[in-house]
């Protein structure tokens, strides 16, 4: 069941998405985390959604950015463990990539880029707060690959002492506990004044309301479906009984079986196989 809106924190993806919007908490978010400096963001973009056909499957991103430098920052909370964490990376970043080319470029056009997924769990069990990943050459790890891709795990549950302690407390204020420093205070002063707002209510209510019938529409042709494939497998099913009595206990023949059901002999030849060995015809 979806938060109410005045309970949501940073670490929800629409509240994640709505204080990112500003370049001022988005810009020292993404200094800390990189450990770089920013001079601008350009085009900052909130729940930026990437939809190349009617038939792929959609990407609806938390924080999608750009810096002065033309590089690209997709960021994203996650909040429950979910499966094949890797590979749901590898698809943002290609959706990404094809975003870009779609527009008219070519590969050598393609903007470095940092996918970042910000988990209130820890992926790998290692404690780590930062796992960070780059190709490299397995016979030569100093030899990177060069396509200038780098995805990030951050982890606010990390035990180990491998990351500034700045770092440290913007993770650990994700993760639930109060702000401690100046920049931690300012995201939850911003967090409580997003509670107040609205047009951002609004807007958060009309997502759940989007995202419930969405959800409604599935369960139903799901349900439907299923009523499908029952009605499916129970003709099939009545199939094979009709069969198996004609084939083993009246025992009739393949062809007569075939003409009697109006089937083809290899169709009751494939059900028959099932029986045990094949009479003569």
């Amino acid at each position: 069941m979806a938060k109410a809106y005045e309970e949501l924190e940073l670490q929800d993806d629409f509240m994640f998405g709505v204080i990112m919007r500003d370049p001022k908490y988005c810009k020292p978010f993404l200094e800390t985390i990189l450990g770089i400096k920013i001079r601008k963001l350009e085009y900052p973009e909130s729940q930026k959604t990437i939809d190349l056909s009617a038939g792929a499957k959609g990407v609806r991103l938390d924080v999608y950015v750009e810096d002065e430098r033309n590089t690209v920052f997709d960021m994203e909370m996650q909040v429950h463990i979910k499966r094949n964490l890797a590979k749901r990376m590898r698809y943002y970043q290609g959706m990404i990539d094809l975003n870009i080319l779609e527009k008219g470029g070519d590969y050598n056009e393609l903007k470095k880029s940092y996918v970042i997924f910000i988990c209130t769990f820890d992926p790998y069990g290692q404690g780590r707060h930062l796992y960070s990943f780059e190709y490299l050459c397995d016979q030569d790890p100093s030899l990177t690959f060069g396509d200038e891709t780098v995805k990030i795990i951050l982890n606010t549950k990390g035990t180990m002492d491998d990351v500034s302690p700045e770092m440290k407390r913007l993770l650990e204020y994700i993760d639930g506990q109060t702000a401690s420093d100046e920049f931690t205070r300012e995201l939850d002063d911003a967090v409580q004044s997003a509670r107040r707002n609205e047009k951002w209510r609004l807007d958060y209510m009309t997502l759940q309301q989007e995202y419930r019938e969405k959800y409604n529409e599935g369960l139903e042709a799901g349900i439907e479906r299923g009523i499908e494939q029952g009605i499916e497998r129970g003709i099939e099913q009545g199939l094979e009984r009709g069969i198996k009595i004609l084939y083993c206990d009246i025992h009739m023949t393949i062809p007569e079986i075939a003409a009697k059901m109006s089937m083809t002999e290899q169709q009751v030849e494939k059900i028959v196989a099932g029986f045990g060995e094949i009479k003569e015809k």
